[in-house]
């Protein structure tokens, strides 16, 4: 029991020690278990066989405006994080911006930086502010190492789940082992994951909102395109058992965001 209890100390103490730091613009700690390389080679394995799959959008304008936006934006961010001496938050990453054909309504950015927007979202994105606003979030999960502290997230909690299940099996009868298994699944499950993710969206959605100032677009968009899009139909999944925030609570933070933002901006002016 000892050896086990050790066992479990060291599996949550260790990694804290060696693994801590913060993200970027929020300054929230995190811990990160995996190497930025070993997450990039992970993402790149993953876009390649999207990509051999997936055909490249032939609408010349709007994939001008996606890969103009991703421009500006990076460029921006490159500029601040040097005025800042935080270049190393770009370690890794190197930004692409692709469109590509698929009806749905999406974007995403691997860890890595290579971002890909669907066609189908486009016609929610008719100006290059809105296109910002999806852009700078998807780019805010690349430089948070979202995908880093989601897959950490993972390891530790399967970690805690043998250790804490070895305990219980020593402790309990097989029914009381089997009851413990099930809640501990469903505590981590809504308890855990996916409440991170949830603040990662909302970390996304406020780094984005600074880079866009940052970039000089109009943050004002930003709220204004959670409302189109909670217009669309938005989502039935509650939202303490979903991975995104409700619209109306992403659309009240964004607004409540905008000063900073501005604040933000002028360091770069």
């Amino acid at each position: 029991m000892k050896k086990i209890r050790k066992l479990f100390a060291c599996a949550l103490v260790v990694p804290i020690l060696l693994s801590c730091s913060s993200v970027a613009f929020t300054g929230r700690n995190r811990m990160l278990l995996y190497s930025d390389s070993e997450i990039t080679a992970l993402a790149d394995q993953s876009y390649n066989e999207l990509m051999a799959t997936t055909k490249i959008s032939t609408n010349r304008q709007q994939s001008d405006m996606v890969q103009n936006v991703g421009a500006r934006l990076s460029d921006a961010l490159s500029k601040y994080l040097a005025s800042q001496g935080q270049m190393s938050v770009l370690d890794g990453i190197n930004w692409d911006f692709k469109l590509v054909q698929d009806n749905q309504v999406n974007a995403f950015c691997m860890p890595g930086g290579k971002v890909v927007f669907y066609e189908g979202i486009m016609p929610l994105l008719d100006s290059p502010d809105l296109v910002a606003v999806v852009m700078g979030h998807e780019m805010a999960h690349a430089i948070a190492r979202h995908g880093n502290e989601r897959m950490t997230q993972q390891a530790l909690s399967s970690i805690v789940g043998s250790v804490a299940g070895q305990v219980v099996e020593q402790k309990t009868s097989e029914n009381g082992r089997i009851l413990f298994e099930a809640a501990f699944a469903v505590g981590t499950q809504y308890g855990y994951l996916l409440p991170y993710s949830r603040k990662h969206e909302y970390e996304a959605d406020e780094i984005g909102l600074y880079i866009m100032a940052i970039a000089g677009y109009d943050i004002t968009q930003a709220p204004l395109l959670w409302q189109k899009m909670s217009a669309q139909g938005g989502s039935s999944v509650p939202e303490f058992m979903s991975t995104h925030p409700s619209d109306a609570n992403r659309i009240k933070n964004l607004e409540k965001l905008q000063d900073k933002a501005r604040k933000i901006a002028l360091k770069v002016q």
